[in-house]
């Protein structure tokens, strides 16, 4: 039996329809939506499927594999299996408009003792799956959001109750409210204002410090940020993807991690002219190392994102990196991604945004996006193209 209430489930789909919308305005009647489910995730994507129904789409509806089959996959492939691409799957991928992930895993371990390297070449063998749906969110053409389900295994390894880990769900999507979708919209507009004002400074580069580091980024030509985009649920992070090639000094990671059925602590990445040329991790070092040679652009830079904290409700470890990335608590986050960037932070016309403007932009490309977080009281400072130095974020929000 659910900890979320029928009602609550019914509004958190609700939301999730709200935030495939917002994700990509403009889809019709008998679009293609593709919603991909873990298994302890079935009730909350059930009522989704009929949701979506009713709408009138055509729903495509995809259980993933359980802890044991995807073990089993990477203990036993070999290498032509693990690059097997299903006939049908690059055309399905072109013709697809929409994708709703329901996260809800039964293990956050499964496949620890397994070697990266398996994981690594399934990854790429798929980018290119990735980078379809990639160009056609560039055109127009496709949108996606994400949210996460309450399960045993999140609530174990987050170490919280069900219900406690359940609460932090409800609270951090406001299934509370009597309209859950109003709240999002306010959420969406009072966003609008900031990203609008950090656009209107002119940034050339940005500085973030705290007790444990002192790193900076290269905003970039061309660049925008973004946030409460309907592309996670929840999410209130105002991020950008960053000039990869301008990234400067040491980043540390406070909160924990879950990555391909491995945990991380306390990573550590310091990077010099973009690259990153010194990584530990007090726990989980050897998989980190291996995750950043899975390709060039996974020692690089794909994103730099603040949540303020009065926006999210979020206040504890969630295990979930959708949840983590959003943590309000005392102080809000700051997180990095190493690996691929986001196009669409692209500031202008993106159906012009070809591979090569990309790599003149220094926007990163990899089969590998991995979020890390840091929850320390920070400063961050804008150095400004004209020169000026203005502290644009703050004991945990933004100074707007």
């Amino acid at each position: 039996m659910s900890v979320l209430s029928k009602l609550q489930l019914e509004k958190y789909a609700d939301v999730l329809i709200w935030g495939l919308n917002i994700a990509r305005p403009g889809f019709k009647k008998y679009d293609t939506i593709l919603v991909r489910c873990d298994l302890e995730g079935k009730e909350l994507g059930e009522i989704l499927n009929r949701k979506l129904v009713q709408a009138r789409y055509n729903v495509v509806f995809r259980f993933m594999a359980s802890p044991q089959l995807e073990r089993d996959f990477y203990m036993h492939s070999d290498q032509a299996q693990r690059k097997f691409i299903a006939a049908g799957d690059k055309e399905f991928f072109r013709a697809v408009n929409g994708n709703i992930y329901i996260h809800a895993p039964a293990s956050l371990t499964h496949l620890k003792g397994i070697d990266t390297k398996r994981q690594s070449e399934t990854a790429i063998a798929r980018k290119p799956l990735r980078d379809i749906m990639t160009a056609n969110e560039e055109k127009g053409k496709f949108g996606w959001t994400l949210c996460t389900y309450p399960t045993a295994e999140l609530a174990r390894q987050a170490r919280l109750s069900v219900t406690e880990y359940a609460v932090q769900i409800s609270k951090a999507c406001f299934l509370g409210e009597k309209d859950p979708v109003k709240k999002w919209a306010d959420i969406y507009k009072n966003s609008m204002s900031i990203k609008k004002w950090i656009e209107g400074l002119n940034i050339d580069t940005i500085r973030t410090e705290s007790a444990s580091m002192d790193f900076e980024i290269k905003v970039g030509d061309m660049r925008r940020f973004l946030g409460v985009s309907g592309h996670n649920i929840p999410s209130f992070e105002i991020f950008t993807s960053p000039d990869w090639r301008g990234t400067n000094g040491m980043y540390y990671a406070n909160l924990p991690a879950f990555s391909r059925g491995n945990y991380v602590e306390g990573i550590r990445i310091e990077f010099k002219n973009g690259r990153a040329v010194r990584v530990s991790a007090e726990k989980g070092a050897e998989y980190v190392k291996k995750v950043m040679v899975t390709d060039r652009g996974a020692a690089q830079l794909g994103e730099y994102s603040l949540t303020d904290k009065r926006f999210s409700r979020i206040d504890k470890f969630m295990a979930d990196t959708l949840f983590d990335e959003n943590h309000g608590g005392k102080y809000g986050n700051c997180h990095v991604a190493i690996g691929d960037s986001y196009s669409d932070t692209y500031a202008g016309d993106i159906s012009g945004l070809t591979k090569e403007k990309k790599e003149k932009l220094g926007y990163n490309s990899s089969a590998i996006h991995w979020d890390l977080i840091n929850t320390e009281d920070k400063k961050v400072t804008a150095k400004l193209k004209n020169g000026t130095a203005v502290t644009i974020y703050e004991k945990g929000q933004f100074k707007y």
